[in-house]
C-alpha cells in the first residue's frame, strides 16, 4: 500500500525523492546535455583508451578524481546520470579496500551530464601533492590500475 502512495505522488513511475546522485571529477569542459563516454585516453594509470569511465557517490571521490586528473585545464565536478548498469571501481574495492567506502564506480556505458558543481573546496596542496607522490611511487614500483587490465 505504501508503494502504490509513492508511485501515484511520482507520477507512477516509481521515481521518488531520493534518487541517487552522482558525480563525475574531470578537467574537461562540459555542458549539460553531454555525455561522457568511455574509449578516450584515461586520466590516470598508463593513459591508454580508456574502457571504463567512473563516477562516485561522494563529492569527495570526485573532488579527488578531478584533483588528479591528467591536464592543467580547470578542475570541474559534473552531476551525471549513468545511462546503463555501473558497478564497483575495483581499484577502490574489496581488491584492494574493503567494502566500497568512496561509494566509486565504473562503467561502459555514458554518463549524462545534467548540471555541475560549482562551489565546493579541494583538498590541502599538500595532500594532494602527497596523493600525486604515492600513485607515482605505485606507478615506479610497476603497480597498476586494475583499470589498466
Amino acid at each position: 500500500m505504501e508503494r502504490d502512495n509513492i508511485d501515484q505522488k511520482s507520477g507512477g513511475h516509481g521515481a521518488t525523492p531520493f534518487a541517487q546522485t552522482y558525480f563525475h571529477g574531470t578537467k574537461a569542459d562540459l555542458n549539460p546535455g553531454e555525455f561522457i563516454e568511455a574509449g578516450n585516453n584515461s586520466n590516470y594509470g598508463q593513459r591508454k583508451n580508456a574502457k571504463y569511465i567512473f563516477l562516485s557517490a561522494t563529492l569527495n571521490a570526485a573532488i579527488w578524481g578531478a584533483e588528479l586528473a591528467y591536464g592543467e585545464e580547470r578542475k570541474r565536478i559534473y552531476l551525471v546520470e549513468p545511462t546503463g548498469p555501473i558497478e564497483d571501481d575495483p581499484d577502490l574495492t574489496d581488491k584492494k579496500f574493503p567494502g566500497n567506502p568512496t561509494k566509486s564506480y565504473r562503467s561502459t556505458s555514458p554518463f549524462k551530464i545534467v548540471g555541475e558543481v560549482i562551489n565546493w573546496q579541494g583538498h590541502p596542496p599538500e595532500q594532494v601533492k602527497a596523493m600525486k607522490d604515492a600513485l607515482l611511487n605505485l606507478k615506479e614500483q610497476g603497480i597498476n590500475s586494475l583499470n589498466d587490465e
